[in-house]
């Protein structure tokens, strides 16, 4: 069975595909989204194969919601659309197809065509990181809070620690733990603000306070909270030559 998470701000419209797809005897609608916080969380909890997107909806739109979804672990996506630009950017996406409103159960069978012909070969990965470029993902990071998700500004995030499949994400007030790869995550918060400094770690380059040398190449890395991390000679020469030392 493949199993699909549907997302749209519009009843009617999620009420359509929903039926269309159940006449379908190898799918499975999982969940349905109204909007793109409840996206993001039915997608973590349910695992969906497919997700059908719309690109406007309240919170997050449906850019916004692949961009903050995890590489490895993301479905296909296909994205709806009624406005036509749009539709040119998810294919600029890699998502798997668009449907462009108001589509008739042909397109949608179409679609559905293309989805089941497509072999597991990185398109999701690809529509992630390219939604990832195209929107400002770096800035707003989605954490749980409970049972339900909270954006956060990435600015206040001072330093990352991984542990097995997760990262907890220190903050200036609080920390959240996220179920990620620290890698994934360093590739959304991007290059510029983050940087790795020991294979389960990495520091908010804004945060960092002081160095201090330890012992065979090894620092201390003081942050402005006064929280000391160690820094492995491994990554050193890379974070000392993004802070000019």
């Amino acid at each position: 069975m493949m199993r699909v998470l549907v997302a749209d701000d519009e009843a009617p419209a999620r009420g359509k595909l929903q039926r269309w797809l159940s006449e379908q005897s190898d799918i499975e609608v999982v969940a349905e989204s109204e909007d793109g916080l409840r996206a993001v969380e039915a997608i973590e909890r349910l695992k969906p194969d497919v997700a059908f997107l719309d690109i406007q909806m309240p919170g997050l739109s449906g850019l916004e919601v692949a961009a903050q979804l995890e590489q490895e672990t993301a479905p296909l996506i296909v994205f709806v659309t009624a406005f036509d630009e749009h539709a040119i950017k998810a294919f600029e996406l890699n998502a798997i197809d668009y449907l462009l409103k108001p589509y008739d159960k042909d397109r949608l069978l179409k679609t559905l065509s293309r989805i089941r012909a497509r072999p597991a070969d990185g398109s999701a990965r690809a529509a992630v990181a390219t939604a990832r470029a195209q929107t400002q993902s770096h800035d707003r990071l989605l954490v749980p809070v409970g049972e339900t998700l909270q954006l956060i500004d990435s600015a206040t995030v001072e330093w990352l620690e991984a542990s097995d499949n997760y990262v907890h994400v220190h903050t200036t007030a609080r920390s959240y733990i996220l179920r990620r790869t620290l890698q994934d995550l360093l590739e959304q918060l991007g290059e510029r603000q983050f940087a790795r400094i020991h294979k389960s770690a990495a520091v908010n380059i804004a945060a960092v306070k002081a160095f201090t040398p330890l012992f065979k190449g090894d620092y201390e890395v003081q942050l402005r909270n006064g929280k000391v991390l160690r820094l492995s000679r491994r990554f050193k020469d890379q974070l000392f030559g993004r802070m000019g030392k």
